[in-house]
């Protein structure tokens, strides 16, 4: 090892460097420049200076003489010549018209400025110098020190209940919440699983689609708990160097075990925790990174406390060796929320702002099937906005219904121009949805229809809400879906005898559900109860991928457009059948642009009269 030097003799030799460089500063660079500063000229012209009585000062040496003279614009200079065998110059010199001032140093300034010039300038410079070197010095030494901190994590710390969340902050995820009071328990009272001899699992895995509140649920478990929580993403593991994601991992798991009882929470673990494929030119620094994880979650003891929480939307890609019991022990589904539970989570996010007191969150929560808990709670700051943008000190029923539609299909295009014609084939398509409906025993009823561009793209929109929470979806369903989808561009053919780019996004998801109804979910008369495909990253909008085939799928294809077609002809009887209240609910959807549901079914039913 390298002899470190102590900051003493460090600046006993900065001290002495110093000194060394100002005697040569004043024993070379001060006579070069008072050279530079004297000019030579011959004998002759110091005589006629002398006669003119232009001579200030004169300084005789052996050899030259020196001789200073101030012209008519107040300049002085000094010059120098060489030193004739001339006996008379120093009667000339006392004989002339003015007052000549002999001296021993012509060139020497005054003590003060020869002071600043030959030190205190050169000490000054040499100071700041030592400062810019030094600091760069430290810099590129900070970088090394930072390159090379294997055993260094980023976990943040919150100590005791400084995450600032518990389980009353979290709503919609009873389940999970309940699987994770037995931790929040032991952590209480540790002695009480020990005495009967049980260990609590060592980790607990959360899996969920994005924005379902898996880092919400880790805090409010430390919260519950009052210890202290250490949060740290997968992506701090890898690094560049193999080994240092590794030791970052013992670190992160020594100061654990010095903190316990203490949670450790782990997000994106599927980072560094992906299945190790065993091929050569892996990753090596995250296979390393995962096997130290393995080995440390063998090593600690469960009974003193440290409890490792983490959490992915990709569990399909873990490692199975993470998932053993005595490792990652429980998977906690965080799914997401039902309706009870997307009420609960819009009356929590409710509580911090203002509301008039009338709001029907069972209607909102309704209209949001599928939203998760992140996007509820952009739908009441998105309600709280509008209230502001209306000169409004609360929030109203109206401004969280616009907020779910801004949520869904963006803000309004007011500004949007659109001809008559094609606002006309717009207000036929979305009846056509709204008709088709409202016209099957399977269909959602039509809460809302509107032909208000959105910033989304979409021209309009047609929203249905059922009564109810669905968790299954019967073949009948899906076929009345379908017909539903189908139903403007039906609708454009019937009344316009043309079809428009208009219904590319109900071809899409009618498609799509075609395809699911025969290689996934079953409901194919020629293929039976045989999937026909697998799903992957089911939490990542589940990415699809057929498993038979080219003959069979082929015979998929058939189905499928046998389905969508099926439908389509579906659709285009209900309407035909119905061509009366079509032209008349789409020329009043035409004069209000946004009609309710209930506005939609009085017409309907003939029980309200429409405008002329």
């Amino acid at each position: 090892m390298n002899e470190q030097k102590s900051p003493k003799k460090t600046l006993l030799y900065y001290v002495i460097l110093c000194a060394v460089l100002i005697l040569a500063f004043n024993a070379f660079i001060i006579p070069s420049i008072n050279r530079h500063r004297i000019k030579e000229t011959n004998y002759s012209f110091f005589l006629d200076q002398i006669e003119d009585g232009a001579v200030e000062q004169v300084q005789i040496k052996d050899d030259t003489i020196l001789f200073k003279i101030t012209d008519e614009n107040g300049i002085s200079r000094i010059y120098s010549t060489g030193k004739m065998d001339d006996p008379d110059l120093v009667s000339r010199l006392h004989d002339s018209n003015k007052d000549i001032e002999f001296t021993q140093s012509i060139e020497e300034s005054s003590p003060i400025t020869s002071l600043l010039i030959s030190w205190v300038l050169p000490t000054v410079f040499l100071i700041v110098l030592w400062n810019l070197l030094m600091r760069g010095m430290s810099k590129r030494m900070s970088g090394m020190t930072n390159s090379m901190s294997f055993g260094k994590s980023n976990a943040k710390i919150y100590v005791k209940a400084q995450t600032g969340k518990t389980f009353a902050d979290v709503a919609g995820q009873d389940e999970a919440k309940e699987a994770l009071e037995e931790i929040v328990d032991f952590l209480h009272n540790p002695d009480k699983y020990a005495e009967i001899g049980a260990n609590l699992p060592k980790g607990a895995l959360l899996v969920g689609p994005p924005g379902t509140g898996k880092t919400l649920l880790a805090q409010a478990v430390a919260g519950e708990a009052s210890v202290p929580f250490f949060s740290i993403s997968g992506s701090e593991f890898v690094e560049m160097f193999v080994g240092m994601g590794a030791a970052k991992v013992r670190d992160l798991f020594k100061q654990a075990n010095e903190k316990a009882p203490c949670i450790v929470f782990i997000d994106e673990i599927d980072t560094i925790g992906k299945k190790r494929d065993g091929n050569l030119g892996g990753n090596d620094e995250r296979e390393q990174t995962l096997n130290q994880l393995l080995t440390e979650m063998d090593g600690f003891d469960g009974k003193k406390g440290v409890v490792i929480l983490a959490a992915t939307n990709r569990p399909e890609s873990l490692d199975p060796a993470l998932l053993r019991p005595g490792r990652f022990d429980r998977r906690i589904p965080v799914e997401l929320p039902d309706l009870p539970g997307r009420e609960a989570i819009l009356r929590v996010h409710s509580e911090k702002i203002k509301t008039d007191g009338n709001i029907d969150y069972n209607a909102v929560a309704r209209s949001t099937a599928g939203a998760s808990g992140a996007e509820l709670a952009n739908i009441i700051n998105e309600a709280a906005l509008r209230a502001v943008r209306n000169k409004r000190d609360k929030v109203i029923q109206s401004d969280l219904e616009e907020s779910v539609e801004v949520v869904i299909a963006g803000y309004q295009r007011k500004n949007a121009v659109i001809s008559q014609h094609e606002k006309e084939i717009i207000a036929y398509h979305e009846i056509g949805h709204a008709l088709v409906a409202a016209k099957q025993k399977n269909s959602a009823p039509v809460h809302k229809i509107t032909i208000v561009p959105r910033t989304s793209g979409a021209l309009g929109y047609t929203m249905q809400v059922d009564e109810g929470e669905k968790v299954l979806m019967s073949r009948e369903e899906a076929m009345a879906r379908l017909a539903t989808l189908t139903g403007g561009r039906s609708a454009e053919e019937l009344v316009f005898n043309t079809c428009t780019s208009g219904a590319s996004n109900d071809i899409e998801q009618a498609t799509k559900l075609a395809r699911a109804m025969v290689t996934r979910y079953g409901m194919s008369k020629n293929f039976d109860m045989t999937a026909l495909e697998t799903v992957s990253n089911q939490y990542l909008g589940g990415d699809s991928t057929l498993a038979c085939s080219s003959d069979t799928a082929a015979k998929v294809d058939e189905e499928v457009v046998s389905l969508v077609k099926s439908a389509h002809e579906k659709a285009v009887s209900i309407l035909s059948e119905n061509i009366g209240k079509l032209h008349e609910l789409s020329s009043y959807l035409l004069e209000k642009e946004t009609i309710t549901g209930e506005e939609f079914m009085n017409i309907l039913n003939g029980t309200a009269v429409t405008a002329k």
